[in-house]
């Protein structure tokens, strides 16, 4: 076996291991198999299977490593008490904002910080907090676990002791997306300007419970979750841009950069982080000139997110929807598109976006109905109609964000063609929110969930085969 093969399958059971643990909980029980399995398969020198068995082993020790290793804390719970942070995360919504503050000597600990809407408070603000620290309970135990959220204040009393205490380069990529953002507001009505910063920058601080509810009942949320599209328009620009001035190498590095600080500025969601690795990734083959393996570059994705935080695995819903999409999209829509006998764009690339968004939503149906107990079946054709211009719409809000940091007028002449094509995408959402044909339930778990994979895995082999 390869190298290159031999590190796909070891990453691919480190997640397994991972996802085992997360599932199961038990370190005795991961202690147990994983030194009897690589035992017995020595034994009788099937050696492949024995280092999957340990690469299992290693995952599954990994995720009791790591919560241990991060949990220390030191928090006043249950009790009325003041405490000082530095404010590491602010999101602002209509009536309340939710802060993650990092606590200071002599506490330890990340606390969320319910608020109410005003007076604002930003990233890198150092805050005194006096009130009472709950500890996380209930349905969204996992949730908190995941974030790293040790304990949480609701609307206590809170006071700035002194701004600009986070790091530099963070701060500064959050006032350009304000600055941006402000752009989008003055040359846009306002929810077609929520709905641009939502697709172009992950946004969505702005939307009204209407809208998202539209949304859930169009199908149609995922449009602003950041994905590979947002990536590419960023490489490509910084690539053509950077090209002109540097080196091959040096453009390959600086456009790397600017990855990554796209990645910091929009927040560093599970599906934009999982999009910009693989997009360097496709930067690096190219750069090297070795061949793009769409296999390898998406379980060391899935690798290297879960080093950073293993409970994203398993209790990361946007974490699963954006691999279970690009799964689907990478795997199922050719064996679609071969028994549709739909080849090629067709007009306005509709062939294309049908099969994209067929196979996407087949791919994510488990954990839509596992989570939210609910599935559209009219969000296919919905999607096929949007999908077609949300590119122009992604690329001109790029434009207009720019031109509008240095004039106005510019940026208002993009917002009149936006104003059209936002116009159009918002009344698409609007209409199929009203004639959703949704399938119900309450109760779809784990095992419904791996019977249906099991079929779709079993349907691919088929066509395959045949």
């Amino acid at each position: 076996m390869h190298l290159h093969d031999l590190a796909f399958w070891f990453c691919a059971f480190f997640l397994l291991g991972i996802f085992l643990a997360s599932v199961f909980n038990s370190l005795s029980a991961v202690l147990l198999l994983g030194l009897l399995l690589p035992a017995y398969f020595l034994f009788f020198r099937k050696f492949l299977i024995a280092f999957l068995s340990l690469a299992l082993l290693i995952g599954g020790l990994y995720f009791f490593v790591f919560d241990y290793a991060r949990g220390f804390i030191e928090i006043p719970f249950d009790e009325s008490s003041e405490v000082t942070g530095v404010v590491r995360k602010a999101e602002h919504f209509q009536s309340r904002q939710r802060l993650l503050v990092n606590l200071r000597d002599p506490h330890k600990g990340q606390i969320q910080v319910n608020a109410a809407r005003y007076p604002d408070f930003e990233y890198g603000d150092s805050l005194k907090i006096s009130g009472i620290i709950k500890r996380p309970e209930g349905d969204f135990l996992d949730y908190y676990q995941k974030e790293n959220i040790a304990g949480i204040s609701n609307y206590a009393q809170i006071e700035l002791l002194e701004s600009g205490r986070g790091n530099f380069v963070k701060a500064a990529l959050l006032r350009l997306k304000n600055r941006i953002i402000r752009v989008f507001k003055s040359s846009l009505p306002s929810q077609k300007a929520a709905f641009l910063a939502g697709i172009t920058l992950g946004e969505r601080q702005e939307f009204s419970k209407e809208f998202e509810e539209k949304m859930s009942l169009s199908g149609t949320t995922h449009l602003v979750a950041l994905s590979g599209y947002n990536i590419s328009v960023i490489a490509m620009v910084a690539a053509g841009f950077f090209g002109v001035y540097f080196s091959r190498s040096a453009t390959f590095y600086l456009s790397v950069l600017v990855i990554i600080l796209f990645v910091l500025m929009t927040g560093g969601e599970a599906s934009i982080i999982r999009a910009a690795i693989m997009g360097i990734i496709a930067l690096l083959a190219k750069e090297t000139e070795r061949l793009y393996s769409m296999r390898n570059a998406i379980v060391i994705a899935a690798f290297a997110m879960a080093l950073f935080n293993p409970r994203i695995l398993a209790f990361d819903l946007g974490f699963q929807l954006s691999f279970a999409a690009l799964l689907g999209i990478v795997y199922l829509m050719p064996v679609l598109q071969d028994v549709s006998g739909m080849h090629g764009k067709g007009r306005l690339d509709w062939k294309e976006n049908m099969l994209t968004t067929v196979s996407a939503q087949l791919a994510v149906v488990p954990l839509l109905l596992g989570n939210f107990g609910m599935f559209s079946l009219t969000s296919f054709l919905a999607n096929i109609l949007i999908l077609s211009v949300i590119p122009v719409t992604m690329g001109l809000g790029f434009i207009m964000g720019g031109l509008g940091l240095f004039s106005d007028f510019l940026a208002g002449i993009v917002g009149v063609a936006l104003n059209l094509l936002l116009s159009y995408e918002l009344w698409v959402i609007d209409l199929f929110s009203k004639i959703s044909l949704a399938i119900v339930t309450e109760s779809f778990g784990f095992f419904a969930a791996a019977l249906y994979y099991l079929f779709l895995i079993g349907f691919l082999f088929y066509e395959r085969r045949r």
